[in-house]
């Protein structure tokens, strides 16, 4: 989940004990557990790999979320109060503290971890104000199945410098209450991270199922 393994990625029972300080017949149980919750394959000629890349399974995951969050971005923006408000503002300050990760060859994953924990707390505050209990979970079902994807995109291809603005401009959008704004800005934002790994795909036919 932390994307430190590439997509497609052969997994090796002597390198994994290794690291984690685990028995191979534990390392394998969790192999097993791992491909049961669909982040590891188990294939015939490679043995384990970190789960390829399925732009199909993306496709879907960004129309889904275009079609769907944006909805509940308006209720949100039109229920909120002043300490919804409030929230924002400072999910969006920690936000632009928290340096992006550098792309380079040695990621550093713990930058990676503290800005995907900020980005998605952003994300999080600015659909709390929805009254619909119902399509937050929708929200957030898809937000964490999506989890993946952005960071892959982060880590293998390049933050998008875009982002900033971005999300500056929906802080912008949440505090006037302009939701088609903010939904103009949130469909651009999640398409990014879906081109990105287009892109890469394209490049990189072996990390694709």
């Amino acid at each position: 989940m932390a994307a430190r393994l590439r997509p497609g990625q052969r997994l090796m029972f002597a390198d994994l004990s290794e690291r984690y300080g685990a028995s191979v017949g534990v390392t394998r149980e969790a192999l097993t557990w791992l491909t049961s919750q669909g982040l590891v394959e188990a294939n015939a000629h490679q043995g384990y790999v970190v789960t390829p890349l399925s732009i199909p399974v993306l496709n879907e995951l960004t129309e889904a979320r275009i079609l769907i969050e944006p909805l509940v971005l308006r209720a949100s923006f039109e229920a909120g109060d002043t300490e919804w408000e409030g929230a924002v503002v400072s999910a969006h300050h920690v936000l632009s503290r928290t340096p992006p990760p550098d792309n380079d060859e040695q990621l550093d994953g713990d930058a990676l971890d503290r800005w995907a924990e900020t980005h998605s707390a952003f994300h999080e505050v600015l659909v709390s104000a929805c009254p619909n209990k119902r399509l937050l979970r929708i929200v957030r079902q898809l937000a964490e199945e999506a989890t993946m994807y952005r960071r892959w995109s982060v880590s293998l291809v390049h933050y998008n410098p875009g982002s900033t603005d971005e999300h500056g401009a929906l802080l912008e959008a949440a505090l006037t209450g302009d939701w088609e704004r903010g939904g103009e800005v949130l469909r651009t934002h999640y398409r990014h991270t879906q081109e990105n790994l287009s892109k890469y795909v394209a490049e990189h036919p072996e990390a694709h199922d």
